[in-house]
């Protein structure tokens, strides 16, 4: 399934469009988009909620939960299709070594992008007491990885992706003690934990990278299915396969209950506790159950893109042409506008919405502006012959 139509083929044709973008991957990026937002929403304005976990089954309502579940779309497809979108950068400029050469540099601007403005952003504080390293941290690391991956064999680098998703949960019980030899470096790439920092704070390793290489990889590896010369049925049948095969091994795994997630599931009170419980998985660090999963959603959505009528995905793919700027946008957005409704409410600290359908209403509320801002955005970065816009 991770073939081309020249399977035996080791080197990539240099046949991806220099300049056009693919609407359908723009379309599915939008689409998960939409769906960070609305979980953004429920971080700024559902705090009152006395649900610690979102996805505690015994605690939350299947309204919330399945709020949350739809948000773990999010981070595996934006990370895969960083992939792709490295392949289709990379193939007609001279293939592994320009992609390198892209992914080294926008991996470290995302970096210091995450410390600096995404993280005054959550807090509008410019030295929080905490620190998060989250997804915007591991899509820039992940880069940086890939920068070193792509120069591997192709059926070499599927070999690293499949074994760093399906396999990270054998370390699970590897433990480095803080403070000891090696504690900081094993955080950042399996465990979600608290370092100190020198003054006082600490940083939360949000996103433990080890999968996400793996995610990242997978994606490259599947970017020539989206060359001009790859019959667009072929590939059509190649993401439903793939998608098949992602949610077979994940209800597969999941049943037998004894490797791919940290947490077994248990059957539930009646039939929809336990299918709670059955799609339950965990996310920090994605388990391979996780991400067998919502891999498997995200081919099957991106096969269904490819054949809806060029409307709906045309309206999607203006989010997603411009991610990383609605990524800002709308976390300033919602912060702006929580403080404000505060002020304007006299309420302490940050505003609350009083349930899960005013989440959504406020998500496509916000939604609307920056539709129209990531539409001016795209039509400026296109005109645009300045290099440091390829980075936003």
């Amino acid at each position: 399934m991770l073939s081309t139509p020249n399977p035996g083929a080791e080197t990539i044709p240099h046949t991806a469009p220099r300049h056009a973008r693919i609407a359908s991957i723009d379309s599915l990026r939008g689409l998960v988009i939409l769906l960070m937002l609305v979980d953004h929403t429920r971080e700024f304005f559902f705090r009152h909620v006395p649900v610690s976990d979102p996805m505690d089954v015994e605690a939350t309502t299947p309204e919330l939960f399945f709020t949350r579940l739809s948000a773990h779309l999010c981070a595996p497809i934006f990370v895969l299709l960083t992939g792709v979108g490295a392949w289709l950068y990379a193939a007609p400029r001279g293939g592994a070594r320009a992609a390198s050469d892209f992914l080294w540099k926008r991996g470290l601007f995302l970096v210091v992008l995450e410390l600096t403005v995404v993280s005054f952003a959550w807090s509008f504080e410019l030295l929080p007491d905490r620190f998060f390293l989250q997804v915007i941290w591991a899509i820039g690391l992940s880069m940086l990885a890939l920068a070193a991956l792509v120069h591997l064999p192709r059926r070499a680098l599927i070999a690293v992706g499949l074994a760093l998703v399906l396999g990270h949960n054998l370390l699970d019980g590897v433990q480095v003690a803080p403070g000891g030899p090696g504690h900081v470096i094993w955080a950042v790439l399996h465990e979600r934990t608290l370092l100190p920092l020198p003054w006082g704070g600490d940083v939360r390793t949000s996103y433990p990278l080890l999968p996400w290489i793996g995610v990242i990889a997978l994606g490259y590896a599947i970017g020539p299915w989206f060359a001009r010369s790859v019959e667009p049925r072929w590939r059509l049948r190649a993401l439903v396969a793939t998608g098949a095969v992602a949610l077979a091994g994940f209800v597969l795994l999941r049943a037998i209950n004894g490797y791919g997630d940290p947490t077994a599931w248990q059957v539930g009170s009646d039939g929809l506790q336990s299918a709670m419980g059955f799609l339950n998985v965990t996310k920090y660090p994605p388990s391979a159950d996780f991400l067998l999963l919502t891999l498997g959603v995200g081919a099957w959505l991106l096969a269904a893109l490819e054949k809806l009528p060029a409307r709906p995905v045309a309206l999607l793919a203006v989010y997603g042409s411009a991610p990383l700027f609605f990524y800002l946008l709308h976390l300033y957005l919602l912060h702006a506008i929580n403080r404000i409704a505060a002020l304007a409410t006299g309420a302490e600290g940050l505003a609350t919405l009083p349930g899960v359908a005013s989440l959504w209403l406020m998500a496509a509320a916000v939604a609307v502006p920056c539709w129209f801002a990531c539409r001016w955005f795209g039509a400026v970065k296109r005109a645009s012959g300045a290099w440091w816009m390829r980075y936003l």
